[in-house]
């Protein structure tokens, strides 16, 4: 059977990152199940498709010159993203937004911050989204070092309020998967 490279991905996410369980979101939230995408990120297959698909969910935004992962699930989505971006000729840089300030070495907020242009136009990357804080803390950081945030990409949308917050603060958000994909009887 051949699958769209969506398809595959919800089939990867489906065997490797989802659990119906009891547990506590990052955003404090009890949850009876829970998605860690990074399971099916990290594999060979995962990476590819989760690149392939964030890059051209990117169409459905402004214009954007990078694309930022928020700490840690973010990152490898970035990583992806950039590498896809090159191989098509439209190369982006990947930045990496800490949840803190590091605190040694280059105290950095952003990493790969060297690659940065005042009001350069980046797009979050994000692997789910609850709440949207913190997408919207890692915009914010991301506009302290000078860029400007003009847009969101997630690899799954809880359905749980986070988007309605991120578009509510004037950025559109484009989802590849919900909790539909999972949960298909949720409304």
């Amino acid at each position: 059977m051949n699958r769209t490279p969506r398809e595959r991905l919800v089939e990867l996410l489906r065997e490797r990152s989802f659990e119906q369980k009891k547990v506590i979101l990052a955003s404090g939230r009890e949850s009876d199940f829970f998605i860690d995408c990074k399971q099916t990120i990290l594999t060979a297959e995962g990476h590819a498709l989760v690149g392939e698909l964030m890059f051209d969910a990117l169409d459905a935004l402004p214009r954007c010159e990078a694309v930022a992962g928020v700490e840690l699930g973010g990152c490898p989505l970035a990583s992806a993203v950039s590498l896809v971006s090159w191989v098509r000729g439209r190369p982006l840089n990947a930045f990496y937004v800490r949840k803190e300030t590091k605190d040694h070495g280059s105290k950095r907020l952003v990493e790969g911050d060297r690659a940065i242009l005042p009001g350069m136009p980046v797009v979050i990357l994000e692997d789910v989204v609850t709440t949207g804080g913190s997408t919207l803390k890692a915009a914010e950081k991301l506009r302290l070092v000078g860029v400007q945030v003009v847009g969101v990409v997630a690899l799954v949308d809880r359905l749980e309020g986070g988007a309605e917050a991120i578009r509510s603060a004037g950025l559109p958000l484009v989802a590849l998967c919900t909790r539909r994909d999972f949960l298909p009887d949720v409304e």
